[in-house]
């Protein structure tokens, strides 16, 4: 049994606890991380030296139900199963941020667990995550130039005057929050960024990183105390001399083919037939030298990228010259295209470059909003975001099924990006889903991406409450200088030191995403890459608005229409009906779909206006209260011996008792009204159990004519009938006829 040893770290207010010693002690380092009754398990596990040519990191973020006390709601899988899309992005999360601090060198095998285990609804899990990863690989014998220390900030305004920052905040403090910020921190540099915001200036967003950076260095002093007391003898890091060589080899012998490589290169992400011939080319050349010397491909292809690469950053440092001949600041030629596909509700193509991004919108009803289920309890999104990138974008063939990790990624930082301008419900009471086929990929495909589906929302009719767009802001560095790159192409991706996307509106920003390949950002270099960032957003901006300057008034004649009401929760059951009767009537004669809130939200959808208006009319006449007076034509829907049920407004009844009928006397009501027919009523009032009584509007129907016979004793006499002495005997005589025929007790 290892000895188990602990740290407490003083965070953000609160206690970051992190153990090891204790559990999984077969994994090369295990921690413990809680905050408050946020735990996680965190392990790492070097699975020795491998032959590939790139560092096999894995990351894998997993979620378990009970975690926050809840079964599967699925009646027959109750097993976790594929990890969900937010359990994807915080393994990129953690990915991104460790990623870049591994020796380029080091090409053992790593993977990294991390195990939700318990929450509390208030700590986030992904924070306290990225603190224990990053204690448990300064910990491990694995050579890594960390720590780190990772934070969420968040930013609050009260009456668009007073403001303060968030450090950490909790998920009921997030709420209010206009910024949802992550950053990874070394001591003096920024590793990763990812964040979502409502407009927010870049000076503010700059200052939640400077102040990130206060809480950070806590988290970084106390890991290396962690490391003192309990902290593994790192592995070597091997030396590669056949690399070495090989580099050698390209530059002395080879640099006029690496050029025109890079040309043939400059409009694609991925490598063509031409790498693969050169690096045979060299293969041949070295064998015929020297027969016996072994050459290994792998190594002559990854010593071919490094001079590639290396003569392309030359260039920009010491000339300022891009592979595409473009000014370090320049956007490329930017074409659009709305309302390109004819059956859908909305449709854009956005190209910039050789980058070309189809987003295309559907509109549904509120019940097609997604339920996403996790630990932490369940939630609906009503605004989805997806993004595919199939292999042909890349010009190359490949695997087509389940989106990759890379594609979860896109999609949802496109989504965090126009999720700031979407409207809310009660404006416009859609479930709205954007995929993005990307066409064709050269350099950030995901802000392509986001640009071509701000066009489509638009064109599909959603009121958007500023267009978005955005940009990736490259850089080349050394020791002593940088040079930022306006939208980047691949190559300049692959070749350069980071890959800082920005997304907003002319107020603000909306959406960062940050990946580096160096060991991080200073703060000084944040600031240009905002300037920068938001000096080529609002060109984008001008060329999107010249293409569609508003969103179009009304939605797509294929889109379903809407229409929502707002009823008195007292009469939500008497919309519904005993077992849902009367929704489900309501549904079947409109063809319309009804869906209630327990608020008294009325939400009315389908596919013509008609059968939407008829829902609604239903719905508001069942719910409607009826004054004495009002005046209806209705329909006789049942005829009983005192009376007829005539149904006034749509689901509603009221009886029109038989003496309401018509002027005189009436003995049968179907002799006056048949089943189906249209009449006139009035509303009388309600009886003492709420029920409305009416009375038949019989237009221009005259008096009934009662004979009138001579005499003065004739039963048809009414003078004669109406006498008191009439009346009297009247009397009289049917209380002799109820003592002659007593009634009969009927017993119940």
């Amino acid at each position: 049994m290892n000895r188990k040893t602990s740290v407490n770290i003083e965070f953000a207010g609160k206690t970051l606890t992190l153990e090891t010693g204790q559990l999984a002690e077969q994994a090369t380092a295990a921690v413990l991380g809680r905050l408050g009754d946020t735990v996680v398990l965190v392990t790492v596990v070097e699975g020795g030296p491998t032959e590939l040519d790139y560092f096999p990191l894995s990351v894998e973020y997993v979620e378990r139900l009970y975690a926050g006390g809840k079964i599967k709601g699925s009646r027959w899988v109750k097993r976790e199963g594929r990890p969900s899309d937010e359990a994807i992005l915080s393994g990129r999360l953690i990915d991104r941020s460790i990623r870049p601090l591994f020796p380029k060198a080091f090409k053992h095998d790593v993977q990294v667990i991390v195990t939700v285990l318990s929450v509390d609804g208030e700590n986030e899990p992904d924070i306290v995550a990225l603190n224990a990863v990053s204690a448990a690989l300064a910990l491990s014998k694995i050579p890594w130039n960390g720590p780190i220390g990772a934070i969420r900030m968040g930013y609050i305004t009260e009456n668009g005057e007073q403001a303060a920052y968030l450090p950490n905040p909790t998920t009921s403090e997030a709420e209010h929050s206009v910024l949802d910020l992550v950053v990874s921190q070394s001591k003096d540099k920024t590793v990763m960024i990812e964040a979502g915001a409502m407009q927010v200036p870049e000076d503010i967003v700059h200052g939640a990183i400077v102040r990130a950076h206060e809480e950070t260095q806590k988290v970084i002093a106390g890991i290396e105390e962690f490391v003192k007391k309990a902290g593994q003898q790192k592995l070597p890091v091997p030396q590669d001399v056949s690399l070495t060589e090989a580099i050698q080899t390209f530059e002395k012998s080879y640099k006029e083919d690496v050029m025109h490589l890079i040309q043939t290169r400059v409009n694609r992400e991925g490598g063509g037939d031409e790498t693969g011939e050169l690096i045979n080319r060299v293969y041949n050349d070295l064998k015929m030298a020297e027969p016996t010397k072994e050459v290994d491909k792998r190594v002559l292809s990854k010593a071919l990228e490094y001079v590639m690469y290396k003569m392309i950053r030359s260039d920009v440092l010491k000339k300022q010259k891009r592979v595409d001949g473009r000014k370090i600041d320049q956007i490329r030629d930017i074409s659009i295209e709305v309302g390109v596909l004819p059956r859908t509700h909305g449709s854009a193509i956005f190209q910039r470059g050789m980058t070309q991004a189809l987003s295309i919108v559907t509109l549904g009803s509120p019940r097609m909003e997604q339920l996403i289920e996790s630990a932490e309890g369940e939630e609906t999104k009503r605004y989805i975001h997806h993004y595919s990138g199939l292999p042909y974008s890349f010009g190359q063939t490949g695997r087509v099924g389940t989106p990759s990790r890379r594609e979860i990624g896109h999609g949802a930082l496109a989504e965090r990006a126009l999720k700031a301008v979407i409207p809310p419900q009660d404006v416009f009471p859609y479930t709205i889903r954007v995929v993005s086929e990307v066409l064709s990929q050269n350099g950030s495909s995901s802000m392509a991406s986001t640009c071509g589906s701000t066009l489509a929302l638009m064109d599909a009719g959603v009121p958007i409450t500023a267009p978005v767009a955005g940009i990736s802001i490259g850089m080349m560095s050394d020791e002593e200088k940088y040079v930022l790159l306006t939208d980047i192409i691949g190559l300049e991706d692959f070749s350069g030191d980071m890959d800082f996307k920005v997304a907003g509106t002319e107020k603000g920003i909306t959406a960062i995403q940050l990946d580096v390949k160096i060991p991080g950002l200073t703060d000084g270099q944040i600031v240009d890459i905002f300037s920068r960032a938001r000096s080529a957003r609002m060109v984008i901006l001008e060329k999107m608005m010249a293409a569609m300057p508003q969103s179009r008034k009304t939605v797509s004649e294929y889109a379903p229409k809407i229409e929502v009401l707002q009823i008195p929760t007292e009469k939500i059951g008497e919309v519904i009906g005993p077992g849902g009767k009367n929704i489900r009537a309501i549904i079947a004669q409109t063809g319309a779909e009804v869906d209630i809130d327990d608020n008294g939200s009325v939400t009315v959808s389908g596919i013509s206006e008609d059968s939407v208006q008829k829902a609604v009319d239903w719905v508001r006449g069942m719910t409607r209260e009826v004054i004495a007076g009002e005046q209806f034509t209705g329909t006789i829907k049942r005829i009983l011996p005192f009376g007829a049920f005539v149904e006034y407004l749509p689901g509603r009844e009221g009886m029109v008792h038989v003496s309401k009928m018509r002027r005189g006397f009436v003995k049968d009501p179907s002799d006056v009204v048949s089943v189906g027919d249209t009449v006139t009523v009035k509303v009388e009032g309600k009886d003492d159990q709420g029920r409305v009584n009416l009375t038949m509007l019989l237009d221009e129907q005259p008096e009934e004519q009662v004979p009138q016979h001579e005499g003065p004793h004739h039963r048809f006499d009414r003078s004669r009938n109406d006498h008191p002495l009439s009346r009297m005997l009247r009397r009289q005589n049917q209380e002799s006829r109820g003592k002659r025929f007593p009634r009969k007790r009927v017993r119940y």
